[in-house]
């Protein structure tokens, strides 16, 4: 990935923090150090051999993709084991755009799901892949979540792209745990006909649940993880069946979200689609 970027840079920043793409290789081991603390040591994700010894989450999409990165621009000692040139590295999403998936054997999402057949049916469209969103606990907060969607919202305008897709995880593999959330999912938030996509056939798991059926929106909600809540607020699709990822002990579903489906009132806050952006 070529990293001389400077246009496509700083994408977005409030009360001392700062997102951004990744300027450097170095930047992007900043942040697979970052996704590995939160993955393997906060959460319950096992990591591969080499991943215990490097302390790094990383695969070859990530040498492909652009890092966007939000950085508390407080100064910080360099004891910080996430310190970058202009602060601290807090949190990070892997974007990766269809053209660029296209040169290099597909995106990540198709390991798990069928994307061939809505591809080929929007040959008009340009899709982004979201991807291994991760924010360190104690920067969890509303600012930093929104900061990090006004920089994918600021790339997608950049780059001219019309849908956003990517695999979204709750945790845990005991899928009768998550019975009530896969059941509204399904039967609520179900992608139509023409923007649907399928779980492979080998890792497809069924998430109706006959003895789910009628849970109400309320409730349902309740039990999202925020990530899964923010698209469906904004106007995204789930994909037909889920998949359990051992590696990450989650169980994940697609999200589909067409940029056309995102509310007006939206805009007024992160900018409109044609609305010049400014660093």
């Amino acid at each position: 990935m070529n990293y001389q970027q400077p246009a496509l840079n700083v994408l977005g920043g409030r009360s001392g923090l700062c997102v951004r793409l990744a300027q450097s290789s170095g930047e992007v081991a900043i942040a697979q150090r970052l996704r590995y603390q939160v993955f393997y040591e906060e959460l319950s994700a096992s990591p591969s051999e080499s991943a215990s010894q490097s302390r790094m989450d990383a695969d070859h999409f990530d040498d492909i993709c652009d890092h966007l990165v939000v950085v508390n621009q407080t100064p910080v000692g360099q004891q910080s084991r996430f310190a970058v040139h202009d602060g601290e590295m807090v949190g990070t999403y892997r974007l990766l755009r269809q053209d660029v998936a296209q040169e290099n054997g597909g995106f990540y999402t198709q390991s798990e799901f069928d994307l061939a057949p809505l591809l080929a049916s929007k040959p008009e469209l340009s899709f982004l892949e979201l991807g291994r969103s991760c924010v360190l606990k104690e920067y969890r907060t509303k600012p930093v979540v929104e900061l990090l969607w006004q920089g994918i919202w600021n790339y997608v305008r950049q780059h001219g792209l019309d849908v956003m897709l990517g695999c979204a995880s709750l945790d845990g593999v005991d899928v009768a745990q998550h019975a009530l959330t896969l059941d509204f999912l399904a039967r609520n938030c179900k992608a139509p006909p023409e923007w649907n996509a399928r779980a492979l056939p080998e890792r497809y798991v069924e998430m109706k649940s006959e003895g789910a059926n009628g849970l109400d929106a309320k409730t349902a909600l309740k039990t999202l993880p925020p990530l899964i809540k923010g698209y469906l607020r904004l106007g995204c699709y789930i994909g037909e069946g889920a998949v359990i990822d051992w590696q990450f002990n989650t169980t994940d579903v697609l999200i589909i979200l067409p940029v056309a489906n995102i509310s007006p009132r939206y805009f007024a806050h992160f900018g409109q689609p044609d609305e010049a952006i400014t660093g």
